[in-house]
């Protein structure tokens, strides 16, 4: 399993609008294959970053997961809110796998 980390620099007078593109997220990733954790607006600290995280079973799932993205209407629909408002300045995806597990229980 591997977890996707979304690292966005947004425009801090439009988080409003990221709110709107993460929910939106909330529903098309699921319906198209991977394991939502969650998307994440600023609220201490840093006005710029926000994150969007989920869980994939490898890379060559996030490749067909992709595709199913961006046939899906929501998903196309929320690609193109986002070009249009302009609020994503910069996004990052890392690929992580996890290595540890919970306290008290065994790798």
């Amino acid at each position: 399993m591997l977890t996707c980390i979304i690292r966005y620099h947004i425009d801090p007078a439009k988080t409003d609008a990221f709110e709107r593109y993460a929910r939106a997220w909330g529903q098309a990733i699921p319906r198209c294959g991977a394991d939502l954790i969650g998307y994440y607006a600023p609220h201490e600290g840093s006005t710029t970053r926000a994150y969007g995280i989920y869980n994939i079973p490898s890379l060559a799932a996030y490749e067909a997961y992709r595709a199913r993205l961006s046939e899906d209407p929501l998903g196309r629909e929320n690609y193109e809110f986002a070009q249009r408002e302009g609020f994503l300045l910069r996004e990052d995806r890392t690929f992580l796998r996890c290595v540890s597990k919970p306290h008290g229980e065994s790798v």
